[in-house]
């Protein structure tokens, strides 16, 4: 009997901790395909909490990466003039926008900005990340511990350097890619 019950707890543990695993994991849709992004609640619980929310409810399906400096950043998130699928589109001001949820409080930590890195963009006050984020194409330390780092891709960064880069003044886009949707795996 007691050979059992420590068999269905080691089972019930594995279980709880692959399924939490699977949590923390995202698949962003893109034109050329599938990105695999880790989060990381450990050190921004409150970002991975929104972006999370936003995801899995569809805010971020059809929004554009208005934002798209080679060898730098991809930006993207406006759900409120950012997303191509609603009436309130407007590319000119795309990147202005953000959900109807309040800022987020800055929960800056020590993971670096390399390459695949996922971040919360923000104007110059530091708790008014919303829902705008940005990959990373390499390395950018000046970013450290000023920006909230939340994730990392680990499979498909060969799609997100695909992504179409920017033609105008500080890297915007006149055609730009889309999220095709983003999701909890």
């Amino acid at each position: 009997m007691l050979k059992k019950t420590i068999i269905l707890f080691i089972s019930i543990l594995l279980l709880t901790t692959a399924l939490k695993a699977k949590e923390n994991i995202m698949i962003l849709k893109l034109k050329d395909g599938d990105v695999k992004i880790k989060l990381f609640p450990d050190v921004a619980p409150n970002h991975v909490k929104r972006i999370t929310e936003l995801a899995d409810s569809g805010k971020y399906d059809g929004v554009v990466f208005h934002r798209v400096i080679d060898g730098f950043m991809a930006q993207t998130g406006d759900v409120q003039f950012g997303n191509s699928s609603s009436d309130n589109f407007n590319l000119s001001r795309a990147g202005m926008g953000g959900s109807d949820l309040p800022d987020l409080k800055e929960e800056f930590n020590d993971l670096p900005h390399e390459r695949g890195t996922l971040s919360m963009a923000r104007s110059s006050n530091p708790n008014s990340a919303n829902s705008q984020f940005f990959i990373c194409f390499g390395p950018t330390p000046h970013l450290d511990r000023q920006y909230t780092v939340f994730g990392k891709v680990l499979e498909g960064m060969d799609f997100v350097d695909k992504i179409t880069k920017g033609d105008g003044p500080n890297g915007s886009v006149s055609n730009p890619d889309k999220i095709i949707s983003f999701k909890s795996e």
